[in-house]
């Protein structure tokens, strides 16, 4: 378990997941995102109608990819039972990934994921919710991996976005 140690000195060193649900054509959607802590990156995401493992092993699969497969990590996620799966333990196993959990129902145990879905929800998703699975899924997109990564300031890294401070500490520190 982390113990709310969210600072590392290194990109790919510990990743933490979590779920969220969205309002899309008339019923709820699932949103698993991963995120670096490094500099609070989202590194990979997935949407879904279910709320299961295989939402959060797509979500994992497209950060290690995305990643460059990373090896030597540790993945914190709350204890939900999807991280909690055959399925998604598999794969760390597979991926060397080493798990950590939060204390059961305790929300700050994860507190980058739920900042992250807080300003998810109350910055860009429209109070009414999305028309289409697939309007969600390219609006999700556009915020995650665009405006949240690259343009929107982040208290964690003295007002530069995450990916914008990452290229920065990366040039600073001559991590590759």
């Amino acid at each position: 378990m982390m113990n709310r140690e969210f600072a590392v000195s290194a990109p790919n060193q510990v990743w933490c997941g979590d779920i969220t649900y969205l309002w899309a054509q008339g019923r709820w959607c699932y949103l698993a995102a991963v995120l670096d802590l490094y500099t609070r990156r989202v590194v990979g995401w997935a949407l879904s109608e279910h709320p299961d493992a295989d939402l959060v092993t797509k979500a994992l699969d497209m950060a290690f990819e995305q990643r460059g497969r990373p090896e030597g990590m540790m993945f914190h996620s709350d204890q939900g039972s999807q991280y909690d799966s055959r399925r998604f333990r598999q794969r760390l196993w597979r991926y060397r990934m080493q798990q950590s959990m939060s204390r059961r129902g305790n929300c700050w145990d994860n507190s980058p994921m739920e900042r992250l879905f807080r300003s998810l929800k109350t910055e860009w998703v429209p109070s009414v919710g999305y028309m289409t699975r697939r309007e969600a899924m390219q609006d999700v997109s556009y915020y995650l991996m665009e405006r949240y990564n690259w343009i929107s300031p982040h208290q964690f890294n003295d007002g530069l976005a995450p990916a914008v401070a990452e290229e920065k500490l990366k040039t600073v520190s001559g991590i590759s």
